[in-house]
């Protein structure tokens, strides 16, 4: 039986996507052969992905040994932000490297890894439904689309190897687009054609090392509970048990908020913590990654390297200490002291829930029992 192979690639375009995440993918007609033509979806860092094991694998076709042997066509690799504009102007680019690729020596062109690039897929046969305010762009059509949902980039700082099937691995010096920012310092991230959860502390943003989405503190207090106990393995972290009642002053996205307890403040995971007077949503395991320990925090990962000479910028927690103070003592409520009966009082939300949660001990050890599962 004779071998299929690809005997011609024809792009005719490119569409915009939403599932998982905002990306482009090309529209390629592929005739193969035995006369068959199917048409197929790839995204860009797929081809280039492909691109790069095909040079590892014909190593004197690509050049490597001898630049002057080179006969694989170059391709640019992606850039940082994926937007509708680049993927436009990338469509020539595209459709010479497809031709040339075909017409490489039968070894190359009719190898397992171009057939395999260029097979249908069943996501192929049953592509995603397009969203309604996008229109198809074929290479003949200049109409207007609206414009690209642009993802935030940003650098690995240190080689972070998965833990878990919701993860994917880095490395040093990846560029990776934030999808979606939790709380609890988890993110989810995609990188060429991979796409899973990283902990915030191994990236960094590409314009400087500050974070501008980050808050300022905030020394009045947000009321928490712990879900789950957790000892300190840092000298500015905080060991509390489960079912305490704390201050949150800074929430960083890390995942490693600043928290208050009396006159002592220092970090604790945010996944361990569910705020008061909220009714906790619980996601089902097709969309939630659970997980028993927090992320790493930046002071614990080894060998980073970043490309700022100016490091992050840190509050010291004898400087949270001594602004959490002061900023009671402004405001009339000293820590550990006896609840003021004046309605004018301006304590701190704990000292001023004092009674009421003494009173409500039974629930909060209820609501505590109910909602001790960790979501990341």
């Amino acid at each position: 039986m004779e071998e299929i192979y690809v005997r011609h690639v024809e792009l005719l375009g490119f569409e915009k996507r939403f599932f998982p995440s905002q990306h482009y993918v090309y529209m390629l007609m592929v005739k193969w052969n035995d006369l068959s033509e199917k048409l197929i979806y790839r995204g860009y860092p797929e081809i280039y992905t492909f691109h790069k094991s095909l040079k590892e694998m014909f190593p004197i076709e690509a050049g490597d040994i001898d630049k002057k042997d080179r006969i694989i066509p170059a391709l640019p690799a992606p850039k940082w932000l994926d937007n509708q504009k680049s993927t436009e102007t990338r469509q020539s680019t595209l459709a010479e490297y497809c031709g040339s690729l075909i017409n490489l020596p039968p070894k190359i062109s009719r190898s397992q890894l171009v057939r395999s690039l260029f097979k249908v897929r069943p996501e192929d046969e049953n592509p995603p439904a397009q969203h309604p305010s996008v229109q198809l762009q074929t290479r003949d059509n200049t109409s207007e689309i609206s414009g690209p949902i642009i993802l935030e980039s940003y650098r690995v700082i240190a080689d972070y190897s998965h833990t878990s099937k919701y993860e994917i691995t880095l490395q040093i010096g990846d560029l990776v687009e934030i999808v979606e920012k939790s709380p609890n310092g988890w993110w989810f991230c995609q990188c060429d054609i991979k796409r899973g959860w990283v902990p915030a502390s191994y990236l960094e943003p590409l314009d400087g090392p500050e974070e501008s989405e980050e808050a300022d503190p905030n020394y009045a207090g947000e009321l928490y509970i712990t879900t789950k106990a957790y000892k300190a393995a840092e000298d500015d972290e905080l060991t509390l048990e489960m079912g305490e009642t704390i201050e949150v002053i800074h929430k960083l996205l890390d995942g490693w908020w600043v928290v208050r307890k009396g006159e002592e403040t220092g970090h604790f995971p945010s996944m361990f913590l569910y705020r008061t007077g909220e009714k906790k949503e619980m996601e089902s395991e097709e969309h939630v990654m659970r997980r028993q320990t927090p992320p790493p925090r930046r002071s614990t990962i080894r060998n980073a390297q970043s490309i700022h000479s100016k490091g992050r910028q840190r509050i010291s927690q004898d400087t949270y200490r001594r602004n959490s103070r002061r900023f009671l003592q402004q405001k009339g409520g000293r820590p550990n002291q006896p609840r003021k009966t004046s309605k004018a009082s301006t304590q701190s939300p704990l000292q001023e829930c004092t009674l009421c949660w003494g009173q409500k001990a039974t629930l909060t050890c209820v609501v505590v029992t109910q909602h001790n599962a960790t979501d990341v």
